[in-house]
């Protein structure tokens, strides 16, 4: 089986850059899942039933969320209903949404998705690694294949993670950050591992926003109203394969396109 994962969309030039290459991508590498970050998506912060279904109609499979999630006040009635969208598992009970979903891919073969959040310098949520437990024991006899989205600040939380669910998941792939990371790897067990898929959206910023003003905030510490970018695209993701049978991952491959 062949998945792609897309790094955090971040705004219209995110979505641009999902248009462009999902269904290319798709032919290319006979993918049979993909996965995106879409919790920027909605200019720069949030999701929408309207930009949701703009993704889904790009080929996009499912879609996994991080902090900025309630952002959007829609969004809490529809993630509350689409099951296409997987927020952070790690918020309280009676959180709407779900943290977890199994689909069915190609071939009829069964995919969870599990999409955590990390702690460190960010909201003070459920421990992400007891989580993690609870859910695979819960998921394990329903998919082999099992793809983790940990959207987290700290690289170091992030390898705590994957080094944590090393042979037990099929992939944990790192968001949040929005630059990509060269340290694509196969743990012990076949685990697929990236600290951060990196961001698909506008390429001439500071991790998605005009540049000018995330300039001018660090040089004179006042705040700053802070706009999606515009201009060229950069899409950041990667490409995995795993073992239909065995649920272990075999290669990884980081994406870097750019318009």
């Amino acid at each position: 089986m062949r998945l792609l994962i897309i790094g955090d969309i971040v705004g219209r030039s995110g979505r641009r850059a999902v248009k462009v290459n999902v269904g290319s991508l798709r032919k290319e590498f006979r993918l049979d899942f993909v996965i995106a970050n879409g919790e920027n998506a909605a200019g720069g912060k949030g999701i929408t039933e309207e930009i949701a279904r703009e993704l889904f109609s790009y080929g996009v499979d499912v879609l996994t969320m991080g902090n900025h999630v309630w952002n959007k006040k829609e969004a809490f009635e529809y993630i509350g209903r689409d099951t296409r969208i997987v927020r952070p598992a790690n918020y309280p009970p009676g959180t709407p949404g779900l943290g977890w979903a199994v689909y069915d891919t190609t071939g009829n073969v069964k995919v969870a998705v599990i999409n955590l959040a990390g702690r460190v310098f960010q909201e003070p949520l459920d421990c992400p690694f007891r989580k993690a437990d609870d859910i695979i024991a819960r998921v394990k006899e329903k998919a082999r294949i099992i793809i983790v989205d940990f959207h987290a600040e700290a690289t170091s939380e992030k390898a705590a993670m994957g080094w944590y669910l090393a042979g037990r998941v099929s992939a944990v792939v790192g968001t949040h950050t929005h630059v990509q990371t060269a340290d694509e790897r196969i743990l012990p067990g076949g685990t697929a591992y990236i600290t951060d898929l990196g961001m698909t959206g506008p390429m001439d910023s500071v991790i998605g926003v005009k540049k000018e003003a995330a300039i001018k905030k660090f040089v004179t510490q006042i705040p700053q109203y802070f706009e999606v970018a515009a201009g060229p695209f950069q899409f950041n993701g990667a490409l995995i394969e795993i073992g239909e049978d065995t649920g272990e991952a075999t290669d990884i491959q980081r994406i870097q396109n750019y318009e």
